[in-house]
């Protein structure tokens, strides 16, 4: 029974640390949807619901060892809330919509050829911001570009997900986290809060 069960690990560590070898390094594209909201760093009354928004790019699967590599990505990433109100006895409603370009740099663990397990940090950077202000009477847009509010363009956040791999189709699965607030250093009018998601996305690997 022993030697059945040494026999067992070794076959299951063989097949494991040969994933990533025999995967290689390889250049994909992938594209699909953030489903995101904000939430306040201090605990206070902040209220909002999550918004839809669409992410696409590059990402690189680099193996450093048998089965554990590192991904770089680039993306271009929407995010956002949702939120409503009342101002001066008339319900609004109110549709943020941030515009980022995403580097996460992730460590990916290959237990099988079918799953990569990805962490790491994520460097962010705010391209542009658009609010739509609903009432029952008007609607108004604004956007952002923040050449005089103190709003923090770069942001660092962490990331955590699973890869489901398809010979080279990849469905990719995400959860993220801001570190940092997006205001600054407490100057700007604009609410306090980081960005938190998830994200699905369909790749090709080349």
């Amino acid at each position: 029974m022993n030697k059945i069960i040494v026999a067992l690990i070794l076959t299951v560590g063989i097949v494991t640390t040969n994933c990533y070898a025999q995967d290689g390094f390889h250049l994909g594209l992938k594209a699909g949807m953030n489903y995101s909201n904000v939430y306040d760093t201090q605990g206070e009354d902040f209220v909002a619901d999550a918004k839809a928004g669409f992410v696409a790019g590059a990402f690189l699967t680099i193996p450093i060892g048998s089965f554990i590599g590192v991904q770089p990505e680039v993306l271009f990433s929407q995010k956002g809330f949702k939120g409503s109100g009342t101002l001066l006895g008339s319900p609004y409603q109110v549709t943020r919509t941030t515009n980022y370009i995403d580097i996460p740099l992730m460590l990916a663990i290959k237990p099988s050829s079918r799953i990569t397990l990805l962490a790491g940090p994520q460097f962010s950077y705010l391209l542009k911001q658009k609010d739509e202000f609903t009432n029952g009477i008007f609607n108004t847009f604004q956007v952002q570009e923040f050449e005089n509010d103190n709003i923090r363009k770069n942001t660092l956040g962490v990331l955590g997900g699973v890869d489901f791999n398809f010979d080279n189709i990849v469905l990719g699965t995400r959860l993220g986290w801001d570190i940092k607030n997006n205001n600054g250093d407490g100057t700007s009018t604009t609410p306090r809060y980081k960005n938190k998601w998830f994200q699905i996305t369909l790749g090709f690997k080349i």
